[in-house]
């Protein structure tokens, strides 16, 4: 990945956006990677963007006006290609699914999948998962987390870019209704402790657990994690409850 401090072209030296890049845009819960969108994704961003795309907004999310139903809010960030995502969005029809993710190829490719698979329960937000949380999400309106493989940085000099961090974690669980869960999972070992050990210093937060969790039936093996246990790599999985 690159590292977003860096001055790029479009930045003065001084890291600012020069005057005539439009609307510039300060990257907070992720790195944006380039990608080539497949005419079948944007066939789907095309036919059903419309439908399944909700935008982003500076107010609390209308949850039964996006969905048009109730059901259980689950906020999944970062989806990658959305092969995960689509699986579990079949296997528990009841609950709705907030996904976000900026990976314009990702989101293509998970549109797609909604098309072809006829899913219905899931809306994506193409937008800064942060923000997100800030500004659409008020305090005890979700029902679970989901965040799979985010970016392990396995660099040392690294690590303070990973996603679960202490400040996003309290975000997240006090966006949490009572009950609700946080489940987490990585391929890399290092950043499953650390994953432990932020989860288990928020006092909001009860590990379901002695450690790292049994797999849920709902996730999905994909194949990118089939590929890593063939070649011996493991897979940790947590969960947390609010308390």
């Amino acid at each position: 990945m690159a590292d977003t401090n860096a001055a790029s072209p479009s930045q003065s030296a001084e890291g600012k956006p020069p005057a005539d890049v439009a609307f510039p845009k300060t990257i907070r819960s992720y790195v944006r990677r380039t990608g080539r969108v497949t005419t079948g994704q944007a066939k789907a961003f095309e036919d059903i963007g419309p439908q399944f795309l909700q935008p982003y907004t500076n107010a609390p999310l209308d949850a039964l006006a996006a969905f048009g139903r109730e059901g259980k809010l689950i906020l999944e960030i970062g989806f990658g290609m959305g092969e995960a995502t689509a699986h579990i969005a079949r296997v528990r029809p009841e609950d709705n699914f907030l996904c976000c993710e900026v990976h314009e190829p990702g989101v293509g490719a998970l549109l797609k999948r909604i098309g072809e698979q006829d899913i219905h329960n899931i809306r994506i937000l193409q937008h800064d998962a942060v923000e997100v949380i800030d500004n659409m999400l008020p305090e005890g309106s979700i029902d679970g987390v989901h965040i799979f493989f985010p970016d392990p940085w396995h660099k040392k000099k690294h690590n303070k870019r990973r996603l679960i961090q202490s400040p996003l974690v309290a975000k997240l669980a006090s966006r949490l209704k009572t009950g609700g869960y946080f489940h987490c999972a990585t391929d890399w070992e290092p950043y499953a402790v650390q994953m432990l050990e932020v989860l288990s210093a928020d006092s909001q937060l009860v590990n379901t657990a002695q450690g790292y969790a049994a797999k849920p039936d709902y996730r999905p093996l994909t194949k990118f994690e089939n590929r890593g246990l063939r070649l011996g790599h493991g897979v940790w999985d947590l969960v947390f409850t609010k308390r």
